[in-house]
């Protein structure tokens, strides 16, 4: 096996692992906590990590096979199944991820009247766009037999007519296939994020303007609270611009290559290096494994979960709940000395009697 072929398989093996890994963690964090799955967010997040977690385990599999074998994996009508689903979960996760920009400015944007705004009604509605859109582009595929074997990307997915007048026609079905996916989706995570980003160092510039009157203020405060101060300034506005450069970031890069490539190919004849075409590949099976950190894993709620969920497998009580268990130890305390306060001594213990005692030498 060549050097390249087995750095391609141990790349799809490590992306099938983390994928399924981290997916199906964010599946128990959903059904584990009751407050995630009432949040608005949480049915795209939800819709997401179905569509990463059938990807892991249909299209990037065969790919693997085909790297290994370079040979076509399965059937023709199995490949054909395969290659349906890789275009509609890769639409559908596409478009999750736009509303999940979209939900996240409105909420930025408009808080106050944000769950007015956006309803679980509303949520449903726009999944089932989603699933309208990504389901119309792929039964047109599987109808005029544009999926099947690709052997540039060793996978099962969208493949060339061999007719001129199909090839024109499967040019035209590209093109608007990946500007109506790719291309419209950069564009909301563009525009929303960046709004939420001017919006975030709007906030970030007030809170700063405070602090720097109160720094003025206090002018006995130590040099080193002071210095803590302006780095935590620094870190604030960086980290709002570390989260929308994520967002955007792990997007363009994870398919951005697979979509150049796709295009290019349709109007250059010369033959791709075919570990490129994998590589391009790779890379967009790769956005699902990053999904589960991007909008989950790496959030307090979810990190908060996963922490409860891993204290209960080994029976230990969370922080929170042991903190909970001492406060009601303490109130039922307060309340029994409250009500022996109230209560008169019994004279035929020996704790009468030191109370006699006591209160005949006071």
């Amino acid at each position: 096996m060549h050097t390249a072929e087995l750095a391609l398989s141990l790349l799809l093996v490590v992306i099938i692992v983390v994928t399924l890994l981290s997916n199906v963690l964010v599946l128990i964090c959903f059904l584990y906590n009751a407050e995630i799955r009432k949040q608005v967010p949480g049915l795209f997040i939800l819709n997401l990590t179905f569509c990463n977690l059938l990807l892991s385990a249909s299209s990037m599999p065969l790919t693997l096979f085909g790297v290994l074998s370079k040979a076509h994996p399965g059937g023709h009508i199995f490949c054909q199944v395969v290659g349906f689903l890789d275009t509609f979960l890769t639409t559908n996760s596409m478009l999750s991820m736009a509303a999940l920009s979209i939900d996240w400015w409105v909420a930025v944007v408009f808080p106050l009247s944000y769950h007015s705004r956006i309803r679980h009604r509303d949520a449903v509605i726009a999944l089932a766009y989603t699933w309208v859109h990504s389901l119309s582009f792929s039964v047109v595929a599987a109808c005029l037999s544009w999926v099947g074997y690709h052997q540039l990307y060793a996978s099962c997915t969208l493949c060339n007519g061999r007719a001129v007048n199909a090839k024109t026609q499967f040019a035209i079905y590209t093109m608007v296939l990946h500007s109506l996916t790719f291309l419209l989706v950069s564009v909301v995570l563009c525009v929303t994020y960046l709004k939420v980003l001017k919006v975030a160092r709007f906030h970030c510039k007030r809170i700063d303007v405070i602090t720097m009157q109160t720094l003025v203020l206090l002018v006995d405060i130590h040099p080193s609270v002071r210095q803590r101060c302006l780095e935590e300034q620094k870190r604030r506005r960086q980290r709002a611009t570390r989260k929308i450069s994520t967002f955007i970031g792990t997007f363009v890069i994870c398919f951005t290559p697979y979509v150049i490539t796709r295009i290019v190919e349709l109007f250059v004849t010369e033959p791709f290096n075919p570990y490129w075409g994998v590589l391009c590949k790779s890379l967009a099976y790769s956005k699902a494994a990053c999904d589960p950190f991007v909008y989950s894993l790496l959030r307090h709620q979810y990190r908060k979960t996963c922490r409860d969920i891993i204290n209960r497998l080994l029976k230990r009580s969370s922080p929170n709940g042991s903190i909970h268990q001492q406060e009601n130890g303490k109130i039922g305390r307060a309340k029994e000395i409250v009500k022996d306060g109230k209560s008169k001594p019994d004279l035929n213990t020996e704790d009468s009697c030191c109370y006699r005692d006591e209160r005949s030498q006071r």
